[in-house]
């Protein structure tokens, strides 16, 4: 009986020392505990084997559910965009291509290439389509208007995700727009909100949005 106990023991005791090692090799190189692995594995941003929650903080780099269409190399990654200005930078991501194309048409590609400091809040293609096909045709065939609505969306100095956290901001359009939130939730004149931002370029901070802003008449 006493030898039976024993090897019982010696069971159980095999078990529990395989089983962490089985975790650890399918969960990451920290085996210190079961919950530090489940930890690591949960909070690691997807392709970033090194990273943790606290490494991806807004205030360090891009943020948000549409960074991860960001292509992780080229001319359109974050790395990439860093490197150009803000226009050139904005080309190389699929996702504003109609932003791209309305900026070619008011004529803003040098304006925006040259400024310093400058923060745009940059509407995606889905927020364009959100515009009635007719009325954006009539704003993309009108450069006044069109000038006058994209120089709304660019703040002259650069935002950090804190300033956005309850800021109020002239842009180049000369009249203001707000900002709200926190964390990675923010949100433009309480509607149109930051889907990847913190985003850098050679001469500006991209906060991209899913809603096009309109200056007050």
């Amino acid at each position: 009986m006493n030898a039976f106990r024993f090897r019982r023991a010696a069971v159980a005791v095999t078990a529990a020392a395989v089983l962490p090692l089985a975790l650890t090799a399918c969960g990451g190189e920290d085996s210190s505990t079961d919950a530090a692995a489940g930890e690591s594995a949960s909070s690691a941003p997807a392709g970033n084997d090194s990273g943790t929650a606290e490494d991806a903080a807004p205030m360090d780099g891009p943020f948000g559910p549409a960074c991860a269409s960001v292509p992780a190399e080229g001319a359109g990654s974050f790395d990439g965009m860093a490197q150009d200005p803000v226009a050139t930078a904005a080309s190389n991501n699929p996702a504003l291509s109609t932003l791209v194309t309305a900026v070619k048409k008011a004529g803003l590609v040098d304006t925006l290439n040259t400024a310093e400091n400058i923060t745009v809040f940059a509407p995606t293609n889905d927020a364009f389509a959100k515009i009635p096909q007719a009325d954006l045709d009539k704003v993309l065939a009108d450069k006044e208007m069109l000038t006058d609505i994209l120089t709304y969306h660019v703040v002259g100095e650069k935002l950090t995700p804190e300033q956005l956290e309850d800021g109020t901001y002239e842009t180049l359009q000369k009249s203001t727009l707000t900002t709200a939130g926190s964390g990675e939730a923010y949100t433009v004149n309480d509607s149109s909100k930051v889907v990847c931002g913190n985003v850098p370029t050679a001469n500006a901070t991209v906060y991209i949005v899913d809603t096009v802003l309109m200056p007050q008449s």
